[in-house]
């Protein structure tokens, strides 16, 4: 199967971006055929499934989120996670952002996967770590940077409760589900 890109341009470039392209795709059955897609250009990001073995927890940031009022009150349960700048490498944003937000020192990262957020129509590819720390390893303040306006609370939730709250859809963030799933799969 074959694809051409046609034409492409920005068409939005605010905080986000958002391209329109013209494309050219083989078709299953034969043939082929010519789309417009729009591409919200969101970067790449990190995320971490941290289990602190000392508490039996797992770590999970609580943050006000826009997005998500639309079924709430706006602050969900995440696991640690940040964007990726250009060119930098994955193992040392997130091992920033957990410092940024929780205030945890890393020493050792497991890769699990990466996986695209919403293909299609979002960019945002999510490279997913694990990690174990002991309670001893919050050795920074963590609460996310000011200068990013950023406002994030540490949340310790013992694993019993996690898999209650799995059950009960009360994860509402994609990303976490997904690590959640790993942990519980590999880890119980």
């Amino acid at each position: 199967m074959n694809y051409q890109l046609l034409h492409e341009r920005l068409v939005y470039d605010q905080v986000f971006k958002i391209k329109k392209a013209k494309i050219k795709h083989d078709l299953f059955n034969a043939g082929s055929m010519e789309v417009e897609w729009y591409c919200f250009e969101r970067g790449d990001s990190v995320a971490i499934v941290i289990y602190e073995k000392d508490t039996d927890c797992l770590l999970f940031t609580k943050q006000f989120r826009y997005p998500t009022i639309k079924e709430g009150d706006g602050w969900i349960l995440e696991l640690t996670a940040g964007s990726i700048e250009a060119h930098e490498d994955p193992e040392q944003r997130v091992k920033m952002e957990v410092e940024e937000e929780i205030g945890y020192q890393l020493n050792g990262l497991d890769f699990i996967s990466s996986f695209f957020v919403s293909p299609g129509g979002s960019s945002e590819r999510v490279f997913l770590f694990y990690t174990e720390v002991n309670s001893s390893d919050n050795i920074f303040k963590g609460g996310g940077l000011i200068t990013e306006k950023e406002d994030i609370q540490l949340v310790k939730m013992p694993v019993q409760e996690v898999r209650k709250h799995i059950k009960n859809n009360q994860f509402r963030d994609a990303k976490t589900i997904i690590g959640i799933q790993w942990f519980m799969g590999h880890y119980l």
